[in-house]
């Protein structure tokens, strides 16, 4: 991520599962405006405090505001959690100057993991983190789990793509170890046909 005034010209892509919505959110809106550009994947398993019956309610407090003469002026009531994270983020930045509006275009939010990011880093910020900034014992729900109560209709089918996701990395996961015992294994070989040869080898670097 950007530190000081360096900017970092490279994507970065951050794992929003068990973070804190807000302080996500504040932390993410900083970087956008020195002008990092961020990518956040799982949107659907991003903390909340707070039971889910009490942010229901909440949702719903929200859903009653509206333009009374033309409800299609706004405000707009997002349902999935992509883009109740992107609200929330809007909401921290100047978006109605340009400073603003190009710091918005640098975010990109998804619910699971698409195919483009499945095998990028992903990094995960620790100032937002749920088992470092909730209390233990407090309540909280998952902002899929809302969405899915006040209207969003994908939970499920993300839900069954995030594990076919888990599935294929898995199995690619335990190729990598396999892979690597084995490079071990050749260079072990390797180190005991080449034996007192290395001492010459070992100056000479490619």
């Amino acid at each position: 991520m950007v530190s000081g005034s360096g900017i970092c010209a490279k994507t970065v892509v951050v794992d929003a599962r068990h973070h804190m919505l807000g302080r996500l959110a504040s932390v993410i809106a900083k970087e956008l405006l020195n002008g990092q550009k961020v990518v956040v994947v799982r949107c659907e398993e991003i903390c909340m405090s707070g039971g889910l019956v009490r942010q229901k309610m909440k949702y719903m407090r929200f859903l009653r505001k509206r333009m009374n003469t033309k409800p299609s002026h706004g405000p707009i009531h997002f349902r999935a959690p992509a883009k109740i994270f992107w609200r929330t983020l809007r909401g921290m930045i100047p978006h109605k100057t340009k400073r603003g509006a190009a710091a918005l275009a640098r975010l990109r939010a998804y619910e699971g993991v698409p195919n483009e990011f499945a095998k990028k880093k992903r990094m995960v910020i620790p100032d937002a983190l749920k088992v470092l900034r909730l209390q233990k014992g407090h309540k909280y729900c998952l902002l899929g789990r809302l969405s899915s109560e006040v209207g969003w209709n994908q939970y499920d089918t993300i839900t069954e793509l995030e594990n076919k996701r888990k599935e294929i990395a898995k199995v690619a996961y335990e190729r990598k170890k396999q892979l690597i015992k084995l490079k071990l294994k050749a260079e072990k070989v390797a180190e005991e046909k080449l034996g007192n040869q290395l001492d010459i080898l070992s100056p000479v670097k490619y």
